[in-house]
């Protein structure tokens, strides 16, 4: 039986939501599926574009466009407020939403599941996790058989650039950054990205999607990447290795071990080949093992593509349950093999200072490092240590934190080499 075409008002015409509205201009065959009524934007007039049908109602009331009763509201204005009371005044009313917000999901999913769920509707997010990657729809429907134990991945594509223009460059990290910020890959403010908190708010939606619970973005352990030097990457490809800012989270019976920033990884694996602005995810299952995603996962139109996939799925899933998300708890995470870099002002018995700290928490080195080259007030060297657990790590290096021969402050970063996904 035919049906009415969705109803689609749009919440934003910036590079995203420009993007959205070509589609579903450019693409006829979709008009009998989708049909744009109202775009949504302060100061409307200053962005009217004359490829948009005339029948498009443009406006900058956001009252106007609800009192149209659309069918779907997409919303890629970003935040979390006012795009949230936005958002949850679309579900009151019994509109379905797509939406590429991930700070507003990681802030406030459950309570936006449960709202589309009481009323009947749809929240549908898939551009909210690597762009255009279709990881989303690929966990919850291809992947629905499988009892999922880990998923893990690089989320940020202005890391990745960072990170793996430095392995092939040496070049230092100021340098790099600025770069990324002239070629529009880095915000003038490149906290979120660096520090991790964007990766972060994209794990908890992936943990939402593969574990069907909610992990507060605030308890996800984050660590930046600006403390990575050209001095690492020679050390790690030493070890066969490379660094990537690493978004993971696993299951551990009832809880969940969860982290966000930069990690050592084997070069030949996805993560060590991944390079540029792309994103690559790896999804561990109990029965069918590894898969992996990987694409661009940032611009306006492979996010775009995500967004207009979503209001496709809505015309066909009318009867779709919805879900909950209730809370999940993050434990320490497991014993793991950790990277130590020191940069000292060398001297006699600075190794059997640091060892010693080790041994007093009952931790094991595996290997030293040190390379040539380099003064002898700002030396950096390696210490790579079996795995041991986390606490006793900060305990020890709080210890040798307490010495007056540090340059720097030392550096600890997990390795991920044996359960990393290998290309």
């Amino acid at each position: 039986m035919k049906t009415k075409p969705l109803r689609v008002a749009l919440l934003g015409f910036g590079t995203v939501g420009g993007s959205v509205a070509r589609i579903l201009v450019e693409r006829p065959d979709l008009a009998d599926r989708l049909h744009l009524t109202h775009i949504f934007n302060r100061g409307v007039s200053r962005k009217r574009a004359d490829w948009v049908p005339s029948s498009v109602v443009w406006t900058d009331s956001i009252d106007e466009l609800f009192a149209s009763k659309p069918d779907a509201v997409v919303e890629v204005v970003g935040g979390l407020e006012p795009a949230g009371a936005w958002v949850r005044r679309a579900l009151e009313q019994g509109s379905a939403v797509v939406t590429a917000n991930k700070m507003l999901l990681a802030a406030h999913a459950p309570e936006l599941l449960h709202l589309a769920a009481t009323r009947g509707t749809q929240l549908r997010f898939e551009a909210a996790v690597a762009g255009g990657v279709p990881l989303i729809h690929g966990v919850r429907e291809g992947l629905a058989g499988d009892r999922l134990l880990r998923v893990s991945g690089i989320l940020n594509g202005t890391c990745n650039y960072i990170l793996s223009r430095m392995a092939a460059s040496d070049e230092a990290m100021a340098g790099v950054l600025a770069d990324a910020q002239r070629l529009g890959y880095a915000e003038a403010d490149p906290s979120a990205d660096v520090d991790g908190h964007d990766a972060g708010a994209k794990l908890v939606v992936l943990a939402g999607i593969a574990f069907r619970r909610h992990l507060r973005l605030e308890d996800i352990p984050r660590q930046t990447i600006r403390t990575i030097s050209a001095a690492d990457f020679r050390y790690a490809r030493r070890l066969g290795c490379t660094i990537r800012q690493i978004a993971m989270v696993e299951t551990d019976g009832p809880d969940f071990h969860a982290f966000v920033g930069p990690a050592l990884v084997l070069r030949g694996s996805h993560f060590g080949l991944n390079k540029g602005a792309n994103n690559v995810v790896t999804i561990a299952g109990h029965y069918g093992g590894e898969n992996s995603f990987s694409g661009a996962g940032a611009g306006g139109p492979a996010t775009a593509v995500a967004v207009v996939s979503d209001l496709l799925s809505l015309t066909q899933r009318t009867h779709e349950r919805g879900e909950e998300w209730p809370a999940g708890r993050i434990a320490p995470p497991p014993p793991r093999p950790y990277y130590l870099r020191f940069v000292v002002q060398d001297r006699p018995g600075i190794l059997s200072s640091i060892a010693a700290a080790l041994a007093n928490q009952g931790i094991n080195l595996d290997a030293v490092l040190q390379e040539p080259g380099y003064p002898k007030d700002a030396l950096p060297f390696v210490i790579t240590v079996e795995a041991c657990e986390e606490p006793a790590l900060r305990a020890a290096l709080q210890d040798i934190a307490r010495s007056d021969f540090h340059a720097e402050p030392p550096l600890a970063l997990p390795m991920l080499v044996g359960d990393d996904p290998k290309g």
